[in-house]
């Protein structure tokens, strides 16, 4: 019998039966494929250090550093500005490296160590850069200050190993850098703030520079 004659030999009620069973199977078939998925589908496992902590995570792959700091390890003093890797706020140190946490993937820091301003010091033992700031007057509203100070530390490492910039006066010889004001300026010149505290900024870097 072709399908024609079946379909003319149907009555109504078991038209409209047999079209709401075939519609059933349709939307139960998916539903049974997806549970069928892992629950961690997708999410690649991953060691962090973070503040001398270890962390061992399951991450989305698209998640960066930052909204791991802040969403998910309640790590909210490095702060979200631009959010576009163009602000310097959300500035931590990667293996005595400065990075912007918005622009790295936690899944590529697999193994790496990384301090934010939480790791550096306490209420009761203020990191030497974190006094400083205080001292010299370094933030007004406070909210790049974060990122500043991670900056600064790193920035400061990175001078004692000779590092130049783009102010450095002698590039030829590798070797104890002058640290001045120009230069200070030149190498935080990626951290903005938008209150215009910079005077003190450079103040405060200077005086833990001298220090040593």
């Amino acid at each position: 019998m072709e399908p024609e004659d079946v379909a003319r030999n149907l009555t109504r009620r078991e038209f409209i039966e047999t079209a709401a069973a075939v519609s059933a199977i349709a939307l139960v078939a998916p539903t049974l494929e997806a549970q069928t998925v892992p629950a961690n589908a997708g999410t690649v496992r991953c060691a962090l250090s973070i503040n001398n902590a270890r962390h061992q995570l399951l991450l989305d792959p698209r998640v960066t550093l930052l909204d791991l700091l802040r969403e998910q390890l309640d790590l909210t003093g490095t702060k979200k500005g631009c959010d576009h890797g163009q602000c310097g706020a959300c500035t931590v140190v990667v293996n005595g490296e400065r990075v912007v946490s918005c622009l790295a993937l936690a899944v590529t820091l697999d193994g790496h160590d990384i301090t934010t301003i939480e790791g550096l010091g306490s209420q009761d033992r203020l990191h030497p850069m974190q006094a400083a700031f205080l001292e010299k007057d370094g933030f007004q509203c406070g909210f790049c200050t974060p990122g500043q100070i991670c900056s600064a530390v790193a920035m400061l490492e990175e001078v004692r190993a000779g590092a130049p910039s783009a102010v450095t006066r002698d590039v030829s010889r590798m070797g104890a850098i002058d640290l001045t004001e120009d230069e200070i300026r030149e190498r935080m010149s990626g951290n903005i703030c938008r209150c215009g505290a910079y005077p003190n900024i450079v103040a405060a870097v200077s005086s833990v520079h001298q220090k040593g």
